[in-house]
């Protein structure tokens, strides 16, 4: 399922290679598996969906996708939330010589989006997961919401597409087609969707190369990590945000844990994971700062456990326990890594 493997490949030809793919038999025989970041236990079940998509994107490529995730060492806290995980696009195409430029929809979403996945192109299009199979057990033909999914194959013949979304790989066909494509068969929107497309520019850097190039992300984002702990100004700003809460109810409470505690523990979580694959290089990371990373991400998990508890019963719980463990953990994380690596 290797949508960038074009050598020797003309537009045409791999135009009749991709809907050849579709072939359901031969779709099931060459199913995507999930990365095993995505397998296994995990603290936090799904991390950021940019993150997660771009996870499987390059590992549905061949490519090792826990290279690019030293950006989670700059996370911020930005007075009302933390900064949201999103793999740079300098990373990834240093990495893994892919580029992503913005596309240009002047007619059809559907006619520019199958020029691309010809080219062996992926496809990035915001979309309404109200028409994505894959979410049966939240919006699938239930509610409205946006979506950012990876389209790398289309056959417009059958009304099918492949997509990445979210922890894998998935199929969609007939009316949700329509839905995602806005096709002839839909009336057109008065606004097109945002839409970019990625492609390979160069060979991507594979084996020991990786890692040192890797190495070198991670120096650069830890000298633009945030100049104070963000854990210590999430603290002083926090028993305000819990009288927002008591005030506004569950349902808010519910979206500010959403917003804040999951990004930061799953940010966490995908940094211990980076760190412990960089010790399987040969870099000497220390032991404390991988198991510091893993008690952020399982702290947080704690926190916002006991504050839904406390908040269900009216009680006004300021965690300070919770407060007090991430914020010496993130002492034993960031700055000793700055100072090993830069």
């Amino acid at each position: 399922m290797s949508a960038f493997h074009t050598s020797g490949v003309t537009d045409s030809g791999a135009s009749r290679s991709r809907v050849v793919s579709l072939d359901p038999l031969r779709m099931r025989a060459r199913r995507h598996h999930a990365h095993a970041l995505h397998r296994g236990e995990r603290i936090w079940r799904e991390a950021v969906a940019p993150v997660d998509l771009w996870i499987e994107i390059l590992h549905g490529n061949g490519l090792e996708p826990r290279a690019a995730l030293a950006f989670t060492v700059a996370q911020d806290f930005e007075a009302d939330q933390f900064t949201l995980g999103k793999l740079p696009l300098d990373d990834i195409e240093t990495l893994y010589g892919l580029q992503v430029q913005e596309l240009s929809v002047f007619d059809s979403l559907e006619e520019r989006a199958l020029v691309q996945t010809r080219r062996a192109n992926i496809v990035l299009v915001e979309v309404d997961a109200f028409f994505l199979p894959d979410m049966r057990t939240a919006s699938y033909h239930r509610e409205h919401a946006k979506t950012t999914i990876g389209i790398d194959v289309i056959d417009p013949d059958a009304r099918r597409l492949g997509y990445f979304h979210h922890t894998g790989y998935h199929l969609l066909d007939g009316d949700d087609y329509d839905g995602v494509l806005r096709s002839q068969a839909t009336p057109q929107p008065a606004l097109f969707p945002h839409v970019e497309f990625v492609k390979r520019v160069r060979e991507p850097v594979c084996g020991t190369p990786l890692a040192e190039a890797s190495a070198d992300a991670l120096c650069a984002h830890l000298l633009r990590r945030p100049m104070h702990n963000p854990i210590a100004r999430w603290r002083a700003a926090f028993p305000e945000h819990v009288d927002t809460m008591i005030a506004r109810g569950e349902s808010y409470a519910r979206l500010y844990a959403f917003n804040v505690m999951r990004p930061l523990g799953a940010n966490f979580e995908l940094l211990a994971h980076y760190l412990q694959w960089m010790r399987e290089q040969g870099f000497d990371i220390p032991v404390q700062t991988h198991a510091g990373a893993r008690k952020i991400a399982s702290e947080t998990m704690v926190m916002q456990c006991r504050l839904a508890r406390a908040l269900s019963r009216g009680r006004h719980e300021l965690c300070e326990a919770s407060f007090d463990a991430i914020e010496d953990a993130y002492e034993r994380v960031i700055p000793p890594l700055a100072n090993i690596v830069c």
